[in-house]
């Protein structure tokens, strides 16, 4: 019996030579060790690793309200280790096996608390990663603290890494910037806890104390993967991970002990919907768009010869040519971007920010045009 096979049944796993399996395990969940399931996977072969690893929270004794009822915190002996040095073990050597995993272009996410995220983050970088972000999840309805004897802890901490200092990665920056209305994507983000209908619950009881709300990690995935990229969570819990990159187009591999989680994130993997195909399409960076003339734009009817467009404040005015060039009221002509540096007397002008034309909406930036064009010719 293999690595694998004593994985997935359950029993205690070699902790000796890796046994690489010869074809990735996508979209299953593979049962046992974390530690010993990244083993047997082959190196170089994941896209992105999302991990949720124990927190260690050291609780000591059960937490109660004001009222004296029980408040349902995280005492599952899978959050539980001997010792500060043990958890500092069991970190560094998951972390191992993940850059192995990773490929050369490769990115990491892990999440935690203020009890293990220092710990996890002093671990990463003492192993060559390179950190990109912190990321500060804020909670738009956190616990409160009951005995009053601290602040309320109201957030939690991401670390996003890539594999070095001067490692490629995948970062879809136009994608986050349409998602946050045309703002760069800070590092602060408010989601609510996982609740509601998203909650497993069952028999009324949570299924798992620690899940993750589905907005959080759809954030991730759009930002840092591409469809068809392989997700890793090595700590899948009820599958959050596996759910998100199903819908996204993204495959995934997930490993977790826990017989309950396991049955909880099949079921909710299986009724999880994909996107249809169109709906992936995301914003491109202008590296990675296509080049289009505004010429182009003209000779496809988007603006014709004659078209008036001005800057946003109406200060300047130019007539569009049948040639794609610009005539200013003063004259001067030239293309989107040199009558908009001439006009400023500029260095240099985006003449797709630049230069507005009118809508009955008001006045948009002839760049709309362009990505409507872009969506309208993509195949």
């Amino acid at each position: 019996m293999g690595v694998l096979e004593k994985i997935r049944v359950g029993t205690k796993p070699d902790t000796g030579p890796r046994a690489p399996m010869a074809e990735l395990p996508l979209d299953q969940i593979l049962q046992g060790d974390c530690i010993a399931a990244m083993r047997a996977l082959p190196a170089k072969s994941v896209d992105l690793i999302f991990a949720d690893p124990p927190y260690n929270l050291q609780l000591g004794g059960d937490l109660s309200r004001p009222d004296g009822s029980h408040v349902d915190a995280v005492t599952d002996a899978w959050d539980k280790f001997d010792s500060l040095s043990a958890y500092d073990k069991f970190t560094r050597e998951w972390l191992v096996e993940a850059k192995r995993i990773l490929k050369d272009n490769g990115a990491i996410w892990v999440i935690g608390s203020y009890h293990n995220i220092f710990k996890v983050g002093a671990a990463i970088q003492d192993l060559g990663y390179w950190i990109l972000n912190d990321i500060v999840w804020r909670k738009a309805n956190p616990m409160p603290n009951f005995k009053g004897t601290r602040f309320t802890n109201a957030h939690e901490t991401l670390i996003w890494a890539s594999m070095g200092e001067k490692a490629k990665y995948t970062f879809n920056y136009r994608s986050m910037k349409t998602l946050n209305d045309e703002l760069q994507m800070r590092s602060d983000w408010e989601f609510p806890v996982c609740g509601g209908q998203e909650r497993l619950k069952k028999d009324g009881v949570k299924v798992h104390p620690t899940q993750k709300p589905e907005a959080l990690i759809y954030r991730i995935l759009l930002a840092c993967t591409k469809p068809g990229d392989v997700v890793l969570d090595p700590f899948f819990g009820t599958g959050t991970t596996g759910a998100v990159a199903k819908r996204l187009g993204r495959r995934w591999i997930g490993i977790e002990r826990e017989d309950d989680y396991i049955a909880a994130a099949r079921e909710r993997i299986a009724a999880a919907l994909p996107l249809d195909e169109s709906s992936l399409k995301t914003m491109q960076s202008p590296k990675a768009a296509p080049k289009v003339a505004f010429g182009v734009l003209v000779e496809n009817g988007y603006l014709t010869a004659g078209h008036v467009l001005c800057d946003a404040k109406r200060k300047h005015r130019a007539l569009v040519r049948a040639d794609g060039s610009l005539e200013s009221v003063c004259g001067a002509v030239g293309s989107i971007h040199k009558l908009g540096s001439t006009l400023q007397n500029a260095p240099a002008c985006n003449g797709w920010t630049f230069w507005h034309y009118e809508t009955p909406e008001g006045l948009k930036p002839i760049d709309v045009l362009r990505q409507t064009y872009l969506l309208a010719t993509q195949p």
